[in-house]
């Protein structure tokens, strides 16, 4: 596969703010730039048109005033710019997930994201690659959003490492249930290698993440799910349990959401 030099980005979001921080993350990055900018949909397509090889990957906002991100991906498909686009939305129901991967997009993340992960799926969604052509792995995508949902939900903040560590480590548990019993072994090497890190700070990063959620998470959400461990005069989970016990409860979820659907 070729490497480029610089992947060239375009922003299209009415969150001019969102946009500024964009743009001071990427200022002196080595792959990405921000190429430009648009603050609706009309204006995207209209850019589009006139040259679409100014850009390698979109970044899409879904709700925008004058046309929408559905408006985009309408437009195009229609006019065949192919091009990899990376939703980035705070809009994540069911029914415009499933409307929105009709359209292959290469990737959702939810707001507010962390800008490594953003990072990370914009440099993915160039070098994509899949064995079932271009379609979108909708299954992973609403893993990786329910698991988002669950830890922000638990408190643990997503601005902070061990955020993407755990993040990674439940979806990592989730689809390979075999390593429950290897976490050290084969877990954290795989994080380690995935974020080119050592086992010893993913591990403490992951100790940290727990320690702060503890003390802000959702209470009766940590109930529902760690049971009656939640109690500040015992001991938090352990790094391993927490991983588990999240996998469990998600895989329980997907299980009965797919018995609710046939």
């Amino acid at each position: 596969m070729k490497e480029q030099k610089e992947i060239r980005l375009f922003v299209v979001d009415d969150n001019e703010s969102l946009i500024g921080m964009l743009k001071d993350y990427f200022e002196d990055h080595q792959k990405i730039k921000i190429v430009k900018e648009a603050h609706n949909g009309e204006d995207a397509i209209k850019i589009m048109e006139k040259d679409s090889n100014f850009f390698d990957v979109l970044l899409l906002d879904l709700i925008m005033p004058k046309k929408d991100g559905i408006y985009v991906l309408e437009q195009m498909k229609s006019k065949k710019i192919e091009k990899p686009v990376v939703i980035g939305t705070s809009f994540n129901a069911d029914e415009t997930i499933q409307r929105v991967s009709g359209y292959n997009p290469k990737h959702f993340i939810l707001k507010p994201f962390d800008m490594v992960d953003l990072e990370n799926k914009l440099l993915d969604a160039v070098n994509y690659v899949s064995n079932s052509g271009s379609k979108i792995n909708l299954y992973h995508n609403n893993l990786e959003i329910s698991v988002t949902k669950l830890l922000h939900g638990l408190g643990v903040p997503s601005h902070i490492k061990g955020y993407q560590y755990i993040r990674e480590g439940v979806m990592l548990m989730y689809e390979n249930p075999d390593i429950v019993g290897a976490i050290t072994k084969e877990l954290y090497p795989e994080i380690a290698n995935r974020y080119d890190t050592t086992v010893s700070r993913v591990e403490r990063a992951i100790r940290h993440a727990i320690e702060v959620s503890w003390n802000r998470g959702d209470i009766d959400l940590m109930e529902e799910i760690f049971g009656h461990s939640v109690d500040y005069d015992r001991a938090k989970p352990t790094n391993s349990e927490f991983i588990v016990t999240v996998s469990d409860k998600l895989r329980l979820e997907f299980n009965n959401n797919k018995q609710k659907s046939h």
